[in-house]
């Protein structure tokens, strides 16, 4: 592992989490179906405790970070399926609650979908973005296959539809039982590998201030200049803050159709950390009818070091994205 990239937040955080029911330390160990799942976070702010910005940015105000807390303004996420055990296939079943405790069954369409619902492991070596089907009574459901035990955050990206209502990112812990084997950190990496496609990540988050983020999309040497559009975009781009996982808002530069945007090779994007740190970005784009996957750590106040490192990010089938 490289050198610059110790994870002892991750680390401690995982352990506190789940160190009773996984055995964290402890190397392999079983996870058991009735292991009881961690408590779901209650931090308040924007996440941020624990992290300092980086020299300069002192002056700049962090942007808030979500999916740290289970309830925000009024709302919360109801996570009703607490466990599951990996690599079998299983309903995972959610509600979005008001302040009466009613399931909330009107939303505002953003980014073409309701409720976009990501799924990742505590060691960010895990994800997948889902959009789940809600019944009439505001129940949220997908069948999700997880291949890894261990301790998994759950995140609802959704606007209510209410006068006034805000974005917002809620997020509660899953647990997936079975053998537990640690996992590191994937190192840094500019360049990753997804099912024969290659992403070049160009850019760099920096702590309290905006900056772009161009990813380039190649296929067998060649620049793809055929994207289609995904999401309302011709990608779809996650960050996630390693050691909390605290849940960026990443915003697409341009459109489809809007006279500027061409459809590939380059997606590009404005992101702003909240703080310095290690985090992980997941781009999904569409070409040739698939979505696919690509992974990216960076670490916020300085570009990605370990050039031309390439990994198979996990990815969903078509079915799991929600086509």
């Amino acid at each position: 592992m490289h050198a610059g990239l110790r994870i002892t937040a991750f680390a401690a955080a995982l352990a506190a989490t789940f160190g009773t029911a996984y055995g964290v330390g402890q190397g392999v160990g079983p996870v058991t179906e009735g292991a009881k799942p961690a408590p779901h976070d209650a931090h308040t702010g924007d996440g941020d405790s624990g992290h300092s910005e980086s020299p300069g940015h002192s002056g700049h105000e962090s942007p808030p970070a979500g999916g740290l807390q289970i309830s925000e303004n009024g709302y919360t996420l109801d996570l009703q399926t607490l466990r599951l055990t990996a690599g079998r296939t299983a309903d995972l079943r959610f509600a979005i609650r008001a302040e009466d405790g009613r399931a909330v069954t009107a939303f505002r369409r953003e980014h073409d979908k309701e409720l976009h619902l990501i799924v990742a492991s505590r060691d960010l070596n895990t994800y997948r973005h889902l959009h789940p089907t809600r019944a009439a009574d505001g129940t949220w459901s997908i069948p999700v296959s997880l291949p890894s035990a261990g301790g998994y955050r759950v995140f609802a990206d959704f606007t209510p539809e209410k006068k006034g209502a805000e974005n917002l990112t809620l997020g509660a812990d899953l647990a997936v039982s079975g053998t537990y084997a640690p996992r590191n950190l994937p190192a840094p990496n500019t360049i990753a590998t997804t099912e024969g496609y290659e992403v070049k990540l160009g850019g760099a988050l920096r702590p309290g201030a905006a900056r772009e983020l161009k990813l380039t999309v190649s296929r067998g040497g060649r620049p793809v200049t055929d994207l289609q559009p995904y999401l309302g975009a011709y990608g779809h781009l996650v960050a996630l803050r390693s050691g909390d996982l605290a849940y960026l808002h990443v915003h697409p530069g341009g459109e489809p159709g809007d006279g500027s945007t061409e459809p590939g090779p380059d997606i590009s994007f404005t992101a702003t950390a909240p703080s310095s740190g290690t985090y992980r970005l997941f781009l999904d784009f569409k070409h040739e009818g698939k979505v696919h996957t690509a992974a990216f750590t960076v670490r916020a106040g300085g570009a990605a070091t370990g050039e031309g490192a390439s990994e198979e990010a996990p990815h969903e089938s078509s079915g799991g994205h929600g086509h």
